[in-house]
């Protein structure tokens, strides 16, 4: 009889940390360091909390021998991405008295703060859950923030799809008591009975779950890059149901050719009333089945290639006691938001503004920051998180939408749209300084690389043809770089490896196109391919799929190599 594979070290870690309550509290308390011990580390991701250190700091403390320049990074959940004024201003206020100073928008439609010090880590959570928001499953190896298209305006059953999202959120989230004793002073219960985990168990998931809600035509939220998603059918005006899909995700190693980025497959339809159950059945099927013995291999998108799409389909029906019924059609356009102002059915007003790389910040010229808060004091709809690191103003009465603008006028704001589309649909991680796997500048740095390229981008008259350019400091993939058209891989200091060929829609992989690039070699490695496309592209062609025509990649699907004649759209049908 074979010996079983050992176990990854952090199923030890969860399993005797008594429901991830491990030696937190300790930890906290000790004053004497900056740090938390390592096995903490790991079960804090569970409370929305990771511990880092200013890595731009590290080489002077070294030489003076201090300890690392230690602090926080604090996840707020934010289901559907949808915040009240109120919580705007808490969050505001919180990012002054306990963070860096900046609010930022992630990927996944959640709050980030950066900077916190660890005496100021309990309070700060505290604080949040008394805004009505919490941190709890923000990070960790469980479903983390539901994502849903966040604008109201581009369909009747909006509402609905919001709903669904939320319920899913809460109904995955962990039961532990831990949360509440540790950060909010919640009562220890001593019983003789062992306590209870209904959906993870005493281990949780193997590795982290991502689930996404999407309404097409927009794949704002990327459902292709997710371990699960449900893709609203709307007929005859009325929220019919969903499709189902699974394995997606875009994490992997350089060196490392068993770890790789993957689309998701569509394997069913469910009705509204399904969703839930079908959420928790999914998540059991890969508690049940999900490598726990390599990290590296334990994401759900592995154990769906490591089965097949038609086994995970057969299990889960086996689960859920019914069947799903066949998928339905859907067609994707495009994964970018909407930009300025949009009226709904009901009069309502949205505004989405341009967030660059997400960063909620002043600058002497720019009073993005203190122009938001103004209006919060004022606003009385809501503000909405797009999974493209922007912010939508939404549900502003027609009464309010006057003073609104003038704020926006004062504060320099009211064109933060105004931009190249190739810069409106770029996204970044945060990478350095504080990300610990970043190899390189992404947040801090695509700025800049946009200005380059924007150059090569007005001279070929492309300033409004959108092209999705995404940049990440690892391959780790936070900002979904690999279904981008134009995809930048951190690979070491000031070098990226460069992929093209994603689907504008994100309903395609991309292809690398060239290894350790240095920074200051791409725009000249880019500029012909751009004025390429400019002169030779056919009639609404977009820049992926012109990089695959032409030859500049392949196209990819889930590791298949696919020739130009394959159509991008065939993909949208699942």
């Amino acid at each position: 009889m074979s010996e079983e594979k050992k176990l990854s070290a952090n199923e030890y870690i969860k399993t005797r940390s008594n429901y991830l309550r491990g030696t937190i509290a300790e930890g906290l308390s000790d004053l004497s360091t900056g740090s938390m011990s390592e096995d903490d580390q790991q079960l804090l991701k569970f409370h929305g909390t990771y511990q880092q250190d200013d890595r731009d700091l590290r080489a002077n403390r070294r030489k003076h021998r201090l300890e690392k320049a230690y602090s926080f990074m604090i996840r707020i959940r934010v289901p559907g991405g949808v915040a009240t004024p109120h919580q705007w201003l808490e969050t505001d206020r919180m990012a002054t008295q306990f963070a860096n100073g900046t609010i930022k928008l992630t990927t996944r439609q959640a709050f980030q703060f950066h900077g916190i010090i660890k005496s100021n880590l309990k309070r700060t959570i505290a604080e949040i859950n008394r805004t009505a928001m919490d941190t709890i499953a923000a990070c960790g190896d469980v479903n983390r923030n539901v994502m849903c298209n966040p604008n109201p305006h581009l369909s009747e059953v909006h509402a609905a799809v919001l709903k669904v999202s939320q319920d899913i959120s809460n109904h995955l989230t962990p039961q532990t008591r831990a949360y509440h004793e540790i950060w909010l002073d919640g009562e220890k219960v001593e019983s003789s009975e062992e306590e209870v985990e209904p959906i993870y168990g005493k281990t949780y998931l193997p590795r982290k779950f991502k689930i996404t809600v999407a309404v097409p035509p927009s794949n704002d939220v990327d459902i292709y890059a997710n371990c699960l998603s449900f893709i609203a059918i709307v007929e005859d005006g009325k929220l019919a149901g969903f499709n189902v899909a699974v394995g997606g995700g875009m994490g992997s190693t350089h060196g490392n050719e068993a770890t790789y980025p993957r689309i998701a497959d569509v394997i069913g339809f469910c009705s509204p009333e399904q969703v839930v159950d079908v959420a928790e059945k999914v998540v059991l099927v890969q508690r049940d089945f999900g490598d726990r013995t390599d990290r590296k291999h334990s994401r759900f998108k592995y154990t769906v290639d490591d089965h097949g799409p038609d086994w995970i389909l057969a299990k889960l029906n086996e689960y859920l006691g019914y069947e799903l019924g066949p998928v339905r059609p859907f067609v994707f356009e495009d994964n970018g938001d909407r930009y300025g102002w949009v009226e709904d059915k009901n009069g309502n007003f949205h505004l989405t503004l341009f967030i660059q790389g997400g960063r909620v910040l002043d600058t002497p010229n720019y009073r993005l920051r203190t122009g938001l808060r103004e209006i919060a004091k004022i606003h009385d709809g809501d503000f909405r998180l797009t999974a493209n690191q922007n912010l939508m103003i939404a549900n502003v009465s027609p009464a309010k939408r006057p003073e609104i603008e003038r704020l926006l006028e004062e504060f320099g704001i009211k064109d933060s749209h105004l931009k190249s589309a190739l810069r409106l649909n770029s996204l970044a991680c945060v990478a350095l300084p504080t990300c610990a796997l970043s190899l390189a500048e992404a947040e801090r740095y695509l700025p800049d690389l946009l200005t380059e390229l924007e150059e090569v981008i007005e001279e070929s008259g492309l300033r409004h043809d959108a092209i999705t350019v995404r940049m990440t400091g690892c391959p780790n993939g936070c900002a979904r770089p690999f279904i981008a058209e134009i995809g930048f891989v951190g690979r070491g200091p000031a070098a990226y490896n460069v992929y093209l060929g994603g689907g504008f829609a994100g309903q395609r992989l991309s292809k690398l196109y060239r290894e350790n690039v240095p920074a200051t070699n791409i725009k000249g490695l880019l500029a012909p391919i751009i004025r390429h496309y400019a002169k030779e592209r056919n009639e609404g062609e977009r820049f992926g799929d012109f990089c695959i025509r032409t030859g500049y990649v392949v196209a990819t699907i889930n590791g298949k190599d696919f020739h130009h004649h394959i159509k991008p759209e065939a993909l949208s049908a699942g």
